[in-house]
């Protein structure tokens, strides 16, 4: 069953590989303001080459938010590798073989494979901003493929969101 994810408290730990080598460990990140996780559907999607496009045209900006940055996704190395060169992703981190489980803990839909170019099972998008501290600021979550936040809305709120000291909301569990 998935879990559903409470803002404020720790985000599950997550650890991949990267495209290009070494591994991606969100307890390492240092960023000045927040992590940022997209978890993408993988190289069959055409929706996520347009959305990561956008999010590396502007990753001078997102940096300068004080944001680290990694997307990640079940597909393989391969097919990462693909979605990198393919998709001209130069300014994104590309980390791959995220497992179920895992995709599970950090709430994530899946899906079975409707089109023979699709995984035979992959997650549905998800949006993440984690403190610094490794707690949920930010959850975004869609079963759907072109359910996800328009990013050239949502990174300007970051300022906003640093500058006011903005709580997490949706903190109260059910």
């Amino acid at each position: 069953m998935t879990q559903a994810l409470i803002p404020d408290a720790q985000a599950p730990e997550l650890s991949l590989p990267k495209v290009g080598g070494g591994k991606w460990i969100l307890s390492m990140q240092t960023p000045k303001n927040f992590t940022m996780i997209i978890f993408y559907r993988g190289l069959h999607c055409p929706i996520c080459k347009n959305y990561l496009g956008t999010l590396n045209k502007m990753m001078d900006e997102i940096s300068e938010l004080g944001f680290s940055v990694v997307v990640a996704s079940m597909d393989q190395k391969q097919r990462a590798e693909q979605a990198k060169v393919d998709w001209g992703l130069d300014k994104v981190d590309i980390a791959y073989g995220l497992d179920i489980q895992t995709a599970k803990n950090w709430g994530l839909y899946i899906s079975s494979s409707i089109k023979e170019s699709e995984n035979d099972i992959f997650c549905e998008p998800g949006l993440m901003w984690i403190r610094p501290d490794g707690r949920l600021y930010l959850v975004d979550i869609s079963n759907m493929p072109w359910a996800r936040p328009n990013l050239e809305t949502l990174m300007p709120k970051a300022q906003f969101a640093v500058e006011n000291s903005y709580p997490a909301r949706g903190t109260n569990a059910v």
